[in-house]
């Protein structure tokens, strides 16, 4: 029998007056997975968000979380936890005050509701006492996520959980949600920031106007034929430039890339005529110190998926 998914979503459809948010939008999630919902302003990614947190229902379509179906009544599904633009926190309370009234929302005792250890996993324990009114955006953001693991949630919906987050921060974050992942819980979230998507999730979905373009392994948006560019730092940069040159399926893009690094070789090709160029580089004696895309695959991927044309083209 195959097991249940955290989320499963089929033909969903919601509409906001005239405006079509979401359309026909399949959606499978499985436990202990991060599963990452990028796609343009205005794609409807905070819609299906808000539908996986019982913040609204869809018009038409089916939506089970952790194996049951999502109620038509307004109410966050039992296990599911998480936020949508941003956590909604009391400014003139505390951290600790304002998990404790969470808790006692939900019929909880304070005192045995977990909140010193949902601040210690998200790194607020030093201002735990501190009036939420001073906390950054980063803060905040960690609070909600506090907020969300308060309840021992089996799947996390979050929405840009990064934002506003210091590296140190970020690091903080991403050791949080892949810990909960190995432990089993399932998270999806939503994010502008590729890098964050490619370092935390396992399988994406791009949306563009309301529908899938996308959704599957990285790694198969990786595999696609699509032509990237390349950085390429070596120990003899002329004759690198020449094997370039010489390589069936590579193109030597004028210019030197974003770091405007004249020892760098840019290059524009798919994996397979890369590779040889770097078996023919390394046969030549020729060291290869740095090679990277310019753009990632995701964010190549996402660019091709979801550009629009141009008014009258």
């Amino acid at each position: 029998m195959d097991a249940v998914l955290a989320v499963r979503a089929r033909g969903i459809t919601k509409c906001f007056g005239d405006v079509v948010a979401l359309d026909g939008i399949d959606l499978d999630v499985a436990q202990g997975q991060i599963h990452g919902l990028v796609g343009p302003n205005g794609a409807g990614k905070t819609t299906l968000l808000g539908l996986l947190l019982g913040l609204a229902v869809a018009d038409s379509g089916s939506l089970q979380t952790l194996g049951m179906p999502v109620g038509r009544a307004l109410a966050a599904p039992d296990g599911v936890a998480g936020f949508v633009d941003g956590p909604g926190l009391y400014p003139s309370l505390t951290a600790r005050r304002n998990l404790a009234a969470l808790a006692a929302l939900r019929g909880h005792d304070a005192r045995t509701a977990g909140i010193d250890d949902v601040l210690d996993q998200v790194g607020l324990t030093d201002v735990a006492d501190d009036r939420v009114r001073g906390f950054s955006l980063g803060m905040r953001q960690r609070l909600g996520l506090a907020a969300a693991l308060l309840t021992k949630p089996r799947l996390i919906v979050l929405d840009e959980p990064s934002n506003g987050l210091d590296p140190a921060g970020t690091r903080h974050v991403h050791g949080v949600l892949t810990r909960l992942a190995a432990d089993g819980t399932s998270v999806v979230l939503s994010s502008h920031r590729m890098d964050d998507v490619e370092a935390l999730c396992s399988e994406v979905t791009i949306l563009a106007t309301g529908r899938v373009v996308f959704s599957g392994p990285l790694n198969k948006l990786a595999a696609e034929n699509r032509e990237l560019d390349y950085r390429l730092l070596t120990s003899d940069p002329q004759s690198a430039r020449r094997l370039a040159a010489d390589t069936a399926g590579i193109r030597v893009v004028d210019g030197t890339g974003a770091r405007h690094d004249a020892e760098a070789l840019v290059v524009r090709t798919l994996v397979p005529a890369l590779d040889e160029l770097v078996v023919r580089l390394v046969r030549s004696g020729i060291a290869v110190r740095e090679l990277a895309p310019v753009v990632s695959p995701l964010e190549a991927a996402f660019l091709a998926l979801t550009e629009q044309p141009e008014a009258g083209r």
